[in-house]
């Protein structure tokens, strides 16, 4: 994914489908090459995710 389209889901009042590794995640905040996300069913559990490995669905 690129960096503007994932600061764009993190930034939009609805949510977006997106996976990493094949989990539902949300995306918190952009940085340079990573996003802070947390998978939907884990809400506890935030990393950093590669921006490359994002897909919307």
């Amino acid at each position: 994914m690129h960096k503007q389209r994932a600061e764009e889901i993190a930034q939009a009042p609805d949510m977006k489908y997106v996976t990493y590794n094949g989990q539902q995640v949300y995306i918190q905040h952009v940085d340079q090459q990573t996003a802070r996300v947390f998978p939907l069913d884990n809400p506890e559990t935030e990393f950093d995710a590669q921006l490359t490995k994002l897909i919307e669905k």
